[in-house]
């Protein structure tokens, strides 16, 4: 059987925890940052976690990961 190919643009904008659940990266936390609050680039920099519900349809993104 021929090896998986990873979806490179999942790739870019996931990482699995140590929990084993995928997490993303917010947008909007590179530049122009001096006029946002810094509440709000706090926020902005913790990684959210993946729907429990879309675990599954990554884990066939990203096969290696």
């Amino acid at each position: 059987m021929p090896k998986l190919k990873t979806n490179r643009g999942a790739a870019k904008r996931f990482k699995r925890a140590g929990s084993g659940k995928w997490r993303r990266h917010h947008a909007n936390a590179n530049h122009i940052l001096t006029k946002k609050a810094a509440k709000r680039k706090r926020r902005l920099a913790t990684d959210a976690v993946v729907a429990d519900s879309d675990q599954r349809s990554l884990d066939r993104l990203m096969p290696y990961q």
